[in-house]
């Protein structure tokens, strides 16, 4: 009899084909394809058919060889980002405009009115001048035009340039001036305006425009309007130059959406919690609420629009209403948002406070039977639902060669972070939680402003090296590589990441040594923590320390750095972790879907 078990997880979905023989069960071949739609939904249809058919053609065998196939329980996990404040704008009656580090000209701080490089030959001499240079201008006619104004005494004490002439224009003045290129809508600049440009040193950053209150200084303000100031501020830290201009007053408004409140709806209490108080008070209520049964968020603010979300996504999916939906488990951490500042004209942006979410939805045994049954009429093959996920998975982990019970494992996944324990008695236990590696694809996304999710998932799978010079590389570890030919000429002075050996450029001005540190910390925030509290939930007293032996499974536990960050923090306490091998040839990958063989060999010997 041969017997397909089959793991649909939120990222792959995996085949172990076994054939159960009168001296025993064998194993046959494995399989591992995308999973299609959403975790525990109809769209996995087309997953589950194309692994098991890749496992049976690895095996030489038809697919109508098959006689079962043993479904996992799969309960889907949505990430998103709820901020903790999300602003439309928050600066009144002052924008920000023109910051840009790379291609500045001149040096210093220089304060003026605004006015236009086509109306500078009409300005008097009694007053300093911002001049505002548009596209049309080319940089020669500028630096005339303000080399000119000078000789009549009229004084230009900086310049905004739409394009990037910064360098050429400060290069052709008889007196240069800081000049800040590179504001994408000059047309927003207002005329006549009181403004202050900074341009810093080669190397250094501005630092008056930077401080709330230096810009306090240069335009007076009283300590209310200093308030609104702040974002402004900390949108220019480590720049090399800025522009800040005063606008008239109610040009720019103000509006936040609140983070809102979250209600834990446990078995025995309800509670509630508000999201500005952060991740760690999150996660201490649903610790007191649990065993969570329901997630829901306050109407009309950021937290209830995301779970929101959540419901209606899986309930288009699953043909349920969205009050059917039960949010099972939720994982908060603590990140940061660049959020783009409304009353800007070059795009800026500024750090906010966020906490990312990952909300887990209980698993749907109806849903994951019609599938099972929808399967078996497409397939021609008895299909069911078997064991728990996790329950599979560390009769997965067994088969790791030196590995025996007492046992606990830990399958880190896309989705969910699993944890099962098994004593010398056969106690087993085990518990299901939201977020892993798509959680930490969703916070380096959201920490470093990236547009695409492809590019925040090749940083958390590969590691960096910043290019030197067209002949040699420096490794994130500080190692240096030589090279006999010349490197790629879009990778020269550019962070890459280094991908199936070739070196990929990551489309970000950002240091290498930022992209390091989101990177590993995101890993912590959602592995490290995730670990800790899943075996924290599986042991009988609530002590991680009477655990002496881990195995991590699961495909992120094939990731170059997160085993040794979880096996760092559980060795604090005491616990003896690895990366698991499952059946000694497939590494940490296929626990589940060689536990749901197992458990169908043993119940049908």
């Amino acid at each position: 009899m041969i017997v397909a078990g089959v793991d649909i997880g939120n990222a792959s979905t995996e085949t172990a084909l076994g054939s159960i023989e009168p001296g025993g069960l064998k194993f046959l071949s494995s399989g591992i394809v995308s999973t299609t739609g959403i975790k525990g939904t109809r769209q996995n249809i087309h997953g589950v058919v194309a692994s098991v058919k890749q496992a049976a053609d690895k095996a030489g065998i038809r697919l109508e060889d098959i006689d079962f196939i043993s479904l996992n329980e799969a309960a889907p996990v949505i990430g998103d980002v709820a901020m903790e404040t999300i602003t439309e704008t928050i600066i009144t009656e002052s924008t920000l405009i023109g910051h840009n580090p790379h291609t500045p000209g001149g040096e210093g701080i220089g304060s003026g009115v605004t006015v236009s490089i086509k109306d500078l030959s009409r300005a008097g001499a009694d007053r300093d001048y911002i001049a505002i240079i548009p596209g049309d201008v080319n940089y020669e006619d500028a630096a005339a035009i303000i080399n000119g104004a000078a000789a009549r005494g009229v004084a230009v004490k900086g310049a905004i340039v739409q394009k990037d002439d910064a360098v050429l224009i400060v290069n052709r003045l008889n007196t240069p001036i800081p000049v800040v290129d590179e504001v994408k809508f000059i047309e927003k600049v207002p005329a006549g305006m009181p403004a202050v440009v900074e341009v810093a040193r080669a190397g250094g950053v501005v630092e008056m425009l930077s401080n709330p209150y230096g810009i306090a200084t240069v335009f007076n303000l009283n300590p209310e309007e200093t308030k609104f100031i702040v974002p402004v501020a900390r949108a220019l830290i480590g720049n090399r130059s800025a522009v800040v201009i005063k606008t008239p007053a109610g040009d720019v408004t103000e509006r936040i959406i609140p983070a809102g409140k979250l209600q834990i709806i446990g078995e025995k209490q309800t509670l509630s919690v508000d999201i500005e108080t952060g991740s760690e008070t999150i996660m201490k209520t649903v610790l007191e609420a649990s065993p969570v049964m329901d997630v829901k968020g306050e109407a009309g603010t950021n937290a209830g629009g995301m779970l929101e979300r959540v419901r209606q996504t899986l309930s288009s999916l699953t043909n349920r209403l969205p009050a059917d939906i039960k949010i099972q488990d939720l994982l908060a951490v603590d990140t940061f948002n660049p959020q783009k500042v409304s009353g800007g004209v070059a795009e800026e942006f500024s750090m906010e406070n966020a906490v990312g979410l990952a909300a887990m939805v209980k698993s749907d045994r109806l849903q994951m039977d019609l599938i099972a049954k929808e399967l078996t009429e497409q397939m021609k093959i008895n299909v069911s639902v078997g064991g728990v996920e996790a329950d599979m998975a560390i009769q997965g982990a067994l088969t790791t060669p030196g590995v025996t019970s007492p046992l606990a494992i830990i399958d880190m996944g896309a989705g969910s972070t699993d944890a099962s324990i098994i004593t010398r008695t056969g106690y087993v236990k085990s518990v299901h939680l939201a977020g892993a590696g798509n959680m930490v694809t969703l916070l380096i996304q959201t920490e470093l402003g990236l547009e695409s999710w492809d590019i925040a998932e090749d940083i958390k799978r590969y590691p960096l090296a910043r290019v030197e010079s067209l002949f040699h590389i420096r490794h994130e570890d500080g190692t240096v590589q030589f090279f006999k030919e010349a490197l790629p000429a879009d990778t020269f002075a550019r962070t890459v990441l280094i991908k199936e050996g070739a070196f990929v450029p990551i489309p970000i001005q950002v240091s290498l040594e930022k992209i390091k540190t989101v990177r590993k910390e995101a890993k912590e925030k959602v592995f490290v923590t995730n670990a800790i509290r899943a075996l924290t939930m599986v042991t009988q007293t609530g002590n991680i320390r009477e655990i002496d032996f881990v195995v991590l499974v699961g495909g992120s536990a094939l990731d170059f750095e997160v085993p040794q960050l979880v096996t760092d923090a559980l060795s604090r306490h005491g616990i003896v972790a690895g990366r698991g091998n499952v059946r000694g040839t497939e590494g940490p990958r296929n626990a589940v879907a060689t536990g749901l063989v197992l458990d169908y060999g043993k119940r049908h010997p």
